[in-house]
């Protein structure tokens, strides 16, 4: 739990939600309620708060026009915005988080589930504000992931049982975590896990591999996708940021990342009885560098003995590689791109999945057409 005082902005044109919110969060929080966006706007010249939690419905202005005015100002771009709706619709969450937010959360909501999460994300923001000038820091990190991670669970089982949507929740978090350190991988996380359940649906349409996908969890799988890179919480400032071409020192320091990322998650894994959605993120973390003629990293893995998953990974993780811009390079055409997936067949790619690629590429996006999303 943030060992600090927090002030937070609760905005709801429900005066029963707001008084539930102030009643869970005013004991550990200085919590400011709001009926309406504009009487927050009003609010905000006077008083920036560590976090606000944002209706999506209210009359007048909806959370949505609200959130794009609040990341269009650089007074209050930076604050975190978790929004409270009645809504079920993966579109309507997509919608929120392509505009900024970090969460949603569900009304009615559970008074105790609203403070983990608000508290989660304050401290994950607090952590990753000492990520950046002590990296070496990982050993706290992980035990507050991993404490999070049993009491969520622990919660959900007596109070919901939505498991699932929970650790769902966990992995956003990690991986909003990496990206925050990565400025310029940037989107990288969503892009790929799009992209890898386009080469999963085309495989399926042609029944490719289709006995070792026959029992995966393809919502679970994608999911812990978000994760591939968690690794790089390890790596120093001096190398993730560095603004050109790594010396051969410090890429074989950045190579470290899938060793390390696997080191991770099998330490969250001791604390969970419920630990198939970290076995799939871990084959992600550890096997995506792998390469199909045996010259990939960590263990340098031939063929069919690096695990499908890794090698679906390993062409979304390339791609969007070479479709994004970096400081040391232009981005390269999606054209370009494709010709360079094609001709690694055989030696990065698996063959057989870069023929699904050849038929799946139309559906993948990249940073020049950000606007296509999966769930």
């Amino acid at each position: 739990m943030c060992d600090t005082r927090f002030t937070i902005m609760v905005v709801d044109d429900n005066v029963a939600n707001l008084r539930i919110a102030k009643n869970a969060l005013s004991d550990l929080f200085d919590v400011f309620t709001v009926p309406s966006a504009a009487k927050m706007f009003d609010l905000l010249t006077r008083n920036l708060p560590k976090l606000i939690l944002l209706d999506v419905e209210m009359p007048e202005m909806s959370g949505y026009e609200a959130i794009e005015i609040l990341k269009s100002k650089p007074e209050t771009s930076h604050i975190p915005v978790i929004f409270l709706t009645a809504r079920g619709d993966p579109d309507d969450e997509l919608r929120g988080l392509s505009l900024g937010a970090i969460d949603y959360i569900s009304k009615p909501f559970m008074p105790q589930l609203l403070r983990k999460r608000v508290d989660l994300h304050l401290t994950v923001e607090e952590q990753t504000n000492m990520l950046e000038n002590q990296a070496t820091k990982l050993e706290a990190q992980s035990a507050e992931l991993m404490r999070f991670n049993r009491d969520l669970q622990k919660m959900v089982e007596e109070k919901t049982g939505k498991v699932l949507e929970l650790q769902n929740a966990i992995l956003r978090t990690v991986a909003d975590l990496v990206e925050n350190r990565d400025e310029v991988t940037g989107g990288h996380v969503e892009r790929t896990r799009h992209n890898v359940k386009a080469l999963i649906d085309e495989m399926k349409a042609q029944n490719v591999y289709e006995d070792q996908t026959r029992d995966w969890d393809i919502n679970l799988l994608l999911e812990s996708s978000q994760l591939h890179d968690v690794g790089k919480i390890c790596i120093s400032d001096a190398i993730l940021k560095k603004p050109g071409p790594l010396t051969t020192e410090e890429f074989e320091e950045m190579k470290r990342h899938a060793a390390l990322g696997v080191s991770i998650i099998e330490r969250l894994e001791t604390e969970t009885t419920d630990s198939e959605f970290l076995e799939y993120a871990k084959i992600f973390a550890g096997t995506h560098h792998e390469k199909w003629n045996g010259t990939g990293y960590p263990n340098g893995l031939v063929g069919e003995d690096i695990p499908l998953i890794g090698r679906l990974m390993a062409l979304a993780d390339v791609y969007d590689a070479l479709v994004s811009e970096r400081p040391y390079k232009k981005p390269m055409s999606r054209e370009s791109a494709f010709r360079v997936i094609v001709a690694g067949s055989g030696t990065h790619f698996d063959p057989a999945l870069t023929r699904i690629f050849q038929n799946a590429a139309s559906n993948f996006v990249s940073v020049e057409n950000p606007k296509k999303k999966t769930r």
